[in-house]
């Protein structure tokens, strides 16, 4: 199934039915009075969160939802029934954004919740509401109102307690194939993973965390460049990232400065983002010589200008990684423990979240109109270059002979 984390759809509420303006008329009672009824409400349209759905590929192609219209009223005081709901179902993770205000309707975190993202349109009041002693035949009836309309976006950010950062090529799918049982694809080229995996890491019985992997990122990325800026978003439901670094890079960029852009970069993309926890894993070490090890790692440090603990790993031969896991399942259970003593630290969390949302669309919006722009200003110059008439240029030459 492809991978979509993205999707514009479109959704309207049902209408309102019609009052009914109705007269009850039966044998031997010439003057029955008012007996239209209510229209019934216009559907609503929910979105609820399924466990079983990965990705908004459904929603790429279906692009306009529409709930059911309230049916009108009747006579003999009967109402119309009321407009069924219109549920969507969208992966566990999946944040629902209106595109004319920016306001977020609807965050899905957890399995089975359910938002309403269009109301339904108010039903119409039949002629038996109106009537009154001083007005026993009304004629009047109200039309039911129209549902909310909206212009929606679908975003999926994958949910894991740990990320990974880094460049193309720096370890992070061999390192989810070592420490999980998920075996994302990897290659010696860069790109190799072109969507978000993630892997459950049983530390043991008991115990285990969430770990997703996301294409690499490269310098320029926050521009636009390579794939990283499309899925940099995935990052922000992580607890901690891990920043993972190619010890032995197969290019001429040094692990110091394959450290650095990843960083400016995340930067870049969200500075809130950036302030969170965040570890630094040197990998590929068994690939470096012995003699070379300490320098390499310490230059790395240094240039990150790093206090905090560097783990050093091989996510190929398993070295260091059952300590790099053990650690981070200590400090995942801390948190998950502060959380409950202190319910406030959960409010924080869902504010820098909302922070890292929307930093990351209002980069993202920002890419978007430049690349309008630029597409614009190639079509003019297209347009242009079609207007250009060879003719206007001809140049008569006169031969003289000598």
């Amino acid at each position: 199934m492809k991978f979509v984390d993205e999707a514009t759809i479109t959704v309207e509420a049902g209408k309102g039915g019609n009052g009914c303006m109705s007269f009850r008329r039966e044998k031997y009672i010439p003057k029955g009075g008012p007996d239209g009824g209510d229209g019934g409400d216009g559907g609503s349209i929910f979105v609820e969160a399924d466990p079983g759905l990965n990705t908004l590929v459904d929603y790429h192609f279906t692009r306009k939802h529409r709930a059911q219209t309230g049916q009108a009223g009747m006579g003999r005081q009967c109402t119309g029934s009321k407009g069924e709901d219109l549920i969507l179902m969208v992966p566990v993770g999946t944040t629902v954004i209106d595109l004319d205000t920016d306001e977020v309707l609807a965050d899905l975190i957890e399995i089975g919740q359910v938002e309403k993202i269009a109301q339904g349109g108010f039903h119409g009041l039949g002629n038996t509401r109106y009537k009154s002693s001083v007005n026993r035949a009304p004629r009047q009836t109200s039309n039911g109102s129209a549902g909310e309309f909206r212009n929606v976006k679908f975003e999926l950010k994958v949910l894991a307690d740990v990320g990974l950062l880094g460049l193309p090529n720096a370890g992070k799918s061999t390192f989810v194939r070592a420490v999980s049982a998920a075996t994302p694809k990897v290659a010696n080229y860069p790109f190799t993973t072109l969507v978000p995996s993630l892997g459950v890491v049983r530390t043991e019985q008991g115990r285990s965390f969430v770990v997703a992997d996301i294409p690499g990122i490269i310098e320029g990325a926050a521009e636009g460049a390579g794939l990283g800026i499309r899925f940099l978003k995935h990052l922000a439901r992580n607890r901690v990232l891990l920043h993972i670094v190619d010890m032995a890079p197969w290019d001429e960029i040094t692990p110091e400065q394959a450290a650095v852009i990843a960083v400016n970069e995340l930067g870049k993309f969200s500075q809130t983002l950036s302030e969170q926890p965040r570890w630094l894993v040197l990998n590929k070490i068994d690939m470096v010589p012995a003699e070379e090890l300490e320098e390499r790692c310490k230059a790395v440090t240094d240039a990150l200008g790093w206090e905090g603990p560097a783990f050093r790993i091989s996510a190929l031969t398993n070295q260091g990684t059952a300590a790099l896991t053990g650690a981070l399942q200590d400090f995942l259970d801390k948190r998950s423990a502060a959380a409950i003593a202190d319910p406030e630290l959960l409010v924080k969390e869902d504010e820098m979240r909302a922070a890292v949302d929307a930093e990351a669309r209002e980069h993202i919006n920002r890419l978007r109109d430049i690349a309008r722009s630029e597409a614009r200003a190639n079509r003019a110059a297209q347009k242009d270059d079609d207007d250009f008439d060879d003719d206007d240029y001809d140049v008569e030459v006169e031969y003289v002979s000598e």
